[in-house]
C-alpha cells in the first residue's frame, strides 16, 4: 500500500509538471507554424490516447513515465513532402528553433514562480527568526551568536523565515569561509543591528553530512521545553529491550547533562548504532543504562538513531515573542516568488558545480525514487508542502533541461545558437557525436542517481 501511495503521489506531482513542460514546446511550435505530429506524456509503447480529427496530432500516454516528448515534422526523422517543408522544424529560422526548445524549461520556471506566488500570498503563523538555541562546538557557537536575537540577514540577503535562513545556509554547502549573520537585538527598533562572522569548514560535509543546514550551523529556532520523562515505549524498540522504563527521567547521555527531551532526541538521532551511556532517575534513584539507538534512514538516505521512546502528549504554547504572522500582498508575493526562484536556481547550479569539483559528494544527487518519496511525504504534511515540493521539482526540471548537454534542451539550444552564428547547422555527424556523448553523460548521471536512491533504502 505504501508503494502504491508513493507511486500515486509521484504521478500526481510529476505528471502535470511533465505535461506542462511538453505543452510549452507544443504551443510555441504551433505558434511558430511548425507541424506537430505527436504529443506524448511518457516514452515507449502507447498505452492510450486519441488523434485529433482537426489537426491530426496524436495525443498519447506512453508506458515509460520518465518524461515526455513532442514530435514535430522534421526531415531528419522521415520524408517530408515538398509542399510541407515550410512546416518542418529543420526548415525554421534558428531563433524559432531556440524559442521552441527553450519553451519547455521556461514553462517549468513559470510553474515554479506561480506556485511560490500562491504560497507567499497564503498567510501563515510561523516561528519568528529569533535564535532559540546555539549548539556547542558549531560555527554559531564559535561566532558567539546571542540567544534571543533576531536573524535579519544571511550574507547580506534579507531573511524573514526560518525556511529562508535554511536555504541561504544550504547554499554554502561544502564551502570553507565565513558566513555573515546579521542580528537585531531588539525586534521593536532597527537601531541594535550587528553582523557576526561565523567560520565554516567544508560546511555540511564530513561528520556533519546528513544533518540539516540549521543543525550543522548550530543555531536553532525556539523549541518547547519538554521534560525528558519517558511516557511510552515501543515494545520492539532499543529502549525497551535495554532496560528503559516508562516514568524514567533522562538526566544525562554520555555524561552530557539533559534537561529537556529535544536535547536527548538530538543526541540519539546523531548516534545510530553507537552504544550510549544513559543516566536516568527512577523512583528517586539513579540508574545507569547502556542503549544502542537503532539505525534508520530518512527519505534522503541520511542515517539517524532511534530508541523507541516517546513522551506523553502535552499542549505546546509558543511565547508571543517567538511567533510572527507572515503575509504578503499579491504584488510583493510576485516579487518574492521571482527572487526565490532565482535564488534556488542559482543554488542548484552552484551545487552541481560543487559536486563536479568535489566540494560536496556525488551522493547528494537524487533520482526518481527519492523524488517519489519526497512527493509522498509532502502529501502527509499539508497542501502547502505539496505545492512547495512541486515548485522545487519544476525548478529542478527547468535547470536540468537547460544544461548544455546535447540530449537535453540546453544542448539543442547551443546547437541552434551555433547555427545562428554560422548561418548553417552543424553537420549531422557532429550532432550525432554530441548526442551520443550526451546520452552517455545522462545515462551515467541516471545510474548514479538511482544508485544513490537504492543505497538510501538499505
Amino acid at each position: 500500500m505504501t508503494f502504491l501511495l508513493t507511486l500515486l503521489a509521484a504521478i500526481f506531482v510529476l505528471g502535470p509538471l511533465i505535461a506542462l513542460h511538453e505543452w510549452g514546446h507544443y504551443i510555441v511550435a504551433r505558434m511558430c507554424g511548425v507541424k506537430v505530429l505527436t504529443y506524448s506524456i511518457g516514452f515507449g509503447p502507447k498505452l492510450f490516447g486519441w488523434t485529433s480529427k482537426k489537426s491530426g496530432i496524436d495525443y498519447r500516454i506512453s508506458a515509460l513515465p520518465l518524461g515526455g516528448y513532442v514530435k514535430m515534422l522534421d526531415e531528419r526523422e522521415g520524408n517530408v513532402a515538398k509542399d510541407e517543408q515550410h512546416l518542418a522544424f529543420n526548415y525554421q529560422h534558428p531563433l524559432k528553433k531556440i524559442a521552441i526548445v527553450a519553451a519547455g524549461p521556461i514553462m517549468n520556471f513559470i510553474i515554479a514562480i506561480a506556485l511560490f506566488w500562491v504560497l507567499f500570498m497564503t498567510p501563515s503563523e510561523q516561528l519568528a527568526t529569533k535564535i532559540g538555541q546555539v549548539l556547542p562546538d558549531t560555527p554559531a557557537a564559535m561566532a558567539q551568536l546571542p540567544v534571543g536575537d533576531k536573524i535579519v540577514a544571511i550574507d547580506g540577503h534579507d531573511v524573514q523565515t526560518w525556511e529562508g535562513i535554511n536555504y541561504r545556509l544550504a547554499g554554502r554547502m561544502g564551502e570553507t569561509d565565513n558566513v555573515s549573520i546579521t542580528l537585531q537585538s531588539d525586534a521593536q527598533t532597527n537601531q541594535s543591528i550587528k553582523t557576526y562572522q561565523a567560520p565554516v569548514t567544508q560546511f555540511m560535509q564530513g561528520d556533519a553530512q546528513g544533518k540539516d543546514a540549521l543543525t550543522s550551523f548550530g543555531m536553532l529556532p525556539w523549541q518547547p521545553q519538554i521534560a525528558p520523562i519517558v511516557g511510552e515505549l515501543a515494545p520492539d524498540g532499543a529502549a525497551s529491550r535495554q532496560g528503559l522504563q516508562v516514568g524514567d527521567r533522562i538526566t544525562a547521555i554520555n555524561n552530557q547533562n539533559i534537561d529537556d527531551w529535544i536535547s536527548a532526541t538530538r543526541i540519539i538521532r546523531d548516534n545510530p548504532e553507537v552504544l550510549l551511556d544513559f543516566t536516568v532517575l527512577r523512583d528517586d534513584k539513579t540508574v545507569q543504562l547502556q542503549i544502542m539507538p537503532q539505525g534508520k534512514k530518512d527519505n534522503l538516505g541520511n542515517n539517524y538513531g532511534q530508541i523507541g521512546a516517546m513522551v506523553d502528549q502535552t499542549e505546546i504554547v509558543i511565547p508571543d515573542a517567538y511567533k510572527t504572522t507572515v503575509v504578503y500582498g499579491p504584488g510583493e508575493s510576485l516579487v518574492k516568488s521571482f527572487e526565490k526562484t532565482e535564488q534556488l536556481a542559482v543554488m542548484t547550479v552552484s551545487s552541481m558545480g560543487k559536486m563536479l569539483s568535489g566540494m560536496i559528494g556525488l551522493d547528494n544527487l537524487s533520482g526518481p525514487i527519492t523524488i517519489a518519496k519526497v512527493a509522498k511525504q509532502s502529501f502527509d504534511i499539508s497542501w502547502q508542502m505539496v505545492l512547495s515540493t512541486a515548485a522545487l521539482i519544476s525548478l529542478s526540471l527547468a535547470v536540468l533541461n537547460l544544461l548544455p548537454i546535447p540530449v537535453l534542451d540546453g544542448g539543442h539550444i547551443v546547437y541552434h545558437f551555433i547555427e545562428l552564428i554560422r548561418g548553417k547547422p552543424l553537420s549531422e555527424g557532429v550532432q550525432m557525436v554530441g548526442l551520443n556523448i550526451g546520452l552517455l553523460l545522462l545515462a551515467g548521471f541516471m545510474v548514479l542517481a538511482i544508485g544513490n536512491d537504492i543505497s538510501r533504502l538499505f
